[in-house]
C-alpha cells in the first residue's frame, strides 16, 4: 500500500515526530508507526484528519491505494464465485443423483438428508444471486467477463440484460426435464413403483 509512504513523507516534510503527529490526529504513536510500516490501514476519520493536517486532498493522500483496494475487492469476489461454484456443483450433483438411492437405502431418513442438502444448495444459490445483483452481473457471459477481469461494453451489456429472463426460464425448464428423466431412470434401476 502507498498510504504508509504518503503518511511518512508528509509527516517528515512538516517536521513532526510520530508522537507529535499522533497527538494532532488523536491516535497513539504506535498506531502511526503501524500505518507507516503498512501493518494496518487508517480508518476514514483518521484519513480525513491527516488530509487536513497535511493540507492535501483525501484523494491525493490515498492515491494508488484505491486501485489496489479495487483489485483486492475484485480478487475477493472472484474467489467467492469460484468457491460458490464448487459448492453449488456439489449440491446439484447430489440432488440430481441421490434422491432415489437415498429413498431406497434409508427410507424417510434418506428423504430428510436429501432435503437438508437441497435446502443448503438453495440457500447458497440465493447468496450467489444476491452477490451477482450487488455487482450488477447476471448472465454467464457477464460473470465470465468479470472473473477474467474484463467488463462488457454497453451494447453487449444491454444484449445480456435482454437475455436474462429467457435464460432463467429455459434453465429452469431444462433442469426440471433432466430431473424428471433422471428420477424416472433411477426408479427403474432401483425398481421402485412409480
Amino acid at each position: 500500500m502507498e498510504i504508509g509512504k504518503q503518511i511518512k513523507h508528509h509527516r517528515t516534510e512538516l517536521g513532526f515526530s510520530q508522537e507529535e503527529f499522533a497527538d494532532k490526529i488523536f491516535v497513539t504513536r504506535q498506531t502511526v508507526s503501524n500505518w507507516e510500516n503498512d501493518k494496518n490501514y487508517p480508518d476514514i476519520n483518521s484519513l480525513v484528519l491527516m488530509a487536513e493536517v497535511f493540507g492535501v486532498s483525501l484523494d491525493s493522500l490515498v492515491k494508488g491505494d484505491i486501485e489496489k483496494m479495487q483489485e483486492e475487492i475484485k480478487k475477493e469476489d472472484i474467489e467467492y464465485f469460484n468457491k460458490a461454484n464448487r459448492r453449488l456443483t456439489l449440491a446439484f450433483v447430489w440432488d440430481f443423483f441421490m434422491l432415489v438411492p437415498m429413498l431406497k437405502l434409508f427410507g424417510i431418513w434418506g428423504a430428510v438428508i436429501f432435503g437438508i442438502v437441497f435446502i443448503l444448495g438453495f440457500i447458497e444459490a440465493v447468496k450467489v444471486e444476491k452477490r451477482k445483483k450487488e455487482l450488477d452481473i447476471q448472465t454467464y457471459k457477464e460473470i465470465d467477463a468479470f472473473v477474467e477481469g474484463k467488463r462488457l461494453d454497453e451494447i453487449e451489456k444491454e444484449r445480456e440484460k435482454a437475455k436474462r429472463p429467457y435464460q432463467k426460464i429455459l434453465l429452469a425448464m431444462g433442469c426440471a426435464v433432466a430431473a424428471f428423466l433422471l428420477t424416472y431412470l433411477m426408479a427403474v434401476i432401483f425398481k421402485l413403483e412409480i
